[in-house]
C-alpha cells in the first residue's frame, strides 16, 4: 500500500517546530498524508499535526532518536512495512552548538556532525530500496547558507551542511534512473528559535533583502519540490536566503 486514503505518504523530521513544522502544514494542506516525526518535543507534534488537520489535512505522529541508528532503522522499517513506500521524505531535523572554532569543544563538534550528518544515512538509507522498487518518490533535505559560505562560530555546523550537500547530490546520480529526484534546500537566516540570540544588527545589513525569511517561504519550496511538476528537478541546491548568497 503506498498511499494512505489515496493520498501520497510524506515523513518531514524534526516537524515538531520552525522550518520542519511549517512545511508539514504546507504539506498537509495540499493533500499529502504526513508523517510528524519528532525527537523531543511531542506537544510540538501534537501542535503541527493539529494545524496541518486544521488546514484540511492528514498525519500522524512519529517519534525516534535521528542520533540512533537501530532506533531509526526499526522505526522505519514499521512504516515500510505498513506503506510499502513512501512518496516523499523531507529529511529536516538537525541542530547547532555554534563558538569559535579555538574553543570548540569535542562534545560541540560531535554532536552537531552526528545529528546533521549522520541522519542523512540513518533516516534515508532505510526508506530507499522501497522507493527505488516502486521507481518512484521526492527525497528533499535541508541544508544551510553555512553549507555553502561558511560561517564564523560555525565550523561543525557547516561542516555537517556542506557534507549533506555533497551527500545529496551523490545520491540524486544514483537514484535518478529511478525517477526518484533527491534536491537539497539551504536556507538562510529563518524566523526560527535557531536564531533568537543572533545579533540582528551585524546581520541585517549583509542580507540584500533586509530581512530574515519565513518558515513558510522555506516550506513554499518543498512542497513544489515534492510535486509532479518537479520531475525533472534533481541535484539540486537551492537556497532561500533573500540574496545572501
Amino acid at each position: 500500500m503506498e498511499q494512505c486514503n489515496g493520498k501520497k505518504i510524506v515523513l518531514i523530521t524534526g516537524a515538531s517546530s520552525g522550518i520542519g513544522q511549517a512545511m508539514a502544514i504546507a504539506v498537509g494542506g495540499a493533500g499529502y498524508h504526513v508523517i510528524v516525526h519528532y525527537g523531543r518535543n511531542l506537544d510540538g507534534a501534537k501542535n503541527t499535526l493539529h494545524q496541518l488537520q486544521e488546514a484540511g489535512g492528514t498525519g500522524e505522529i512519529l517519534s525516534f532518536d535521528i542520533n540512533n541508528r537501530r532506533e531509526c532503522f526499526q522505526e522505519l522499517e514499521k512504516i515500510n512495512d505498513k506503506y510499502g513506500a513512501l512518496w516523499g521524505l523531507i529529511n529536516n531535523a538537525g541542530i547547532c552548538s555554534d563558538g569559535a572554532f579555538p574553543a570548540l569543544s569535542e562534545k560541540d563538534w560531535d554532536t552537531v556532525i552526528h545529528t546533521n550528518l549522520d541522519s542523512f544515512f540513518n533516516v534515508i538509507q532505510p526508506l530507499v530500496m522501497p522507493m527505488c522498487s516502486k521507481r518512484r518518490g521526492r527525497i528533499i533535505t535541508i541544508a544551510s547558507v553555512s553549507g555553502i559560505m561558511g560561517n564564523r562560530g560555525q565550523v561543525n555546523y557547516s561542516a555537517a551542511k556542506a557534507g549533506i550537500i555533497g551527500a545529496t547530490k551523490a545520491l540524486a546520480v544514483e537514484l535518478a534512473s529511478r525517477s526518484i529526484t533527491v534536491n537539497c534546500i539551504a536556507p538562510g537566516l529563518i524566523e526560527t528559535d535557531m536564531i533568537k540570540d543572533a545579533p540582528m544588527e551585524m546581520i541585517l545589513p549583509t542580507i540584500p533583502m533586509g530581512r530574515v525569511g519565513k518558515p513558510e517561504e522555506v516550506a513554499a519550496l518543498a512542497l513544489f519540490l515534492l510535486s509532479d511538476a518537479a520531475s525533472y528537478i534533481t541535484r539540486q541546491v537551492i537556497s532561500v536566503n533573500g540574496g545572501l548568497t
